[in-house]
């Protein structure tokens, strides 16, 4: 199959996220395979990307809370001008209802559908903690 073949799966290389103070227990948990989210203790609300405060009711009373990193998808596109051959980037609805943006791997860009159960897996990256990625749910 050739890069542009749509029933080709998904893969490229991901750059390093940058790790900071705030976020590295997040990255810790994802060396070790875990996927973390932020939940306010005050509204009870969940949210992605992780801060210490809370976006909803901006409380500074919010705590890391293990996922199990399973949703939907809620919206896509696929690139296809890319040296590395295609790849997909979108938002997914994690059960907890936060929205994500990630890539999805493991997929056809054929194969990816709104509504998708997909499920979070970490790719290694370019030299730093690996990411979050998501992938069809088995």
């Amino acid at each position: 199959m050739s890069e542009t073949d749509p029933r080709a799966p998904i893969t490229r290389p991901i750059p390093p996220p940058p790790v900071s103070v705030e976020t590295r227990p997040f990255w810790d948990a994802a060396a070790e395979g875990r996927f973390l989210i932020k939940r306010c203790a005050d509204c009870g609300k969940a949210h992605w990307y992780p801060r210490a405060i809370c976006p909803h009711c901006f409380s500074a009373n919010t705590v890391w809370e293990e996922s199990p990193g399973e949703g939907v998808i809620y919206a896509y596109s696929v690139l296809r001008r890319s040296p590395t051959g295609p790849f997909a980037v979108g938002y997914v609805t994690l059960d907890e209802g936060p929205a994500v943006l990630t890539n999805f791997v493991d997929v056809a860009p054929g194969d990816l559908a709104i509504g998708l159960r997909v499920k979070v897996r970490f790719q290694p990256t370019e030299g730093g903690p690996p990411a979050p990625v998501f992938a069809p749910h088995t």
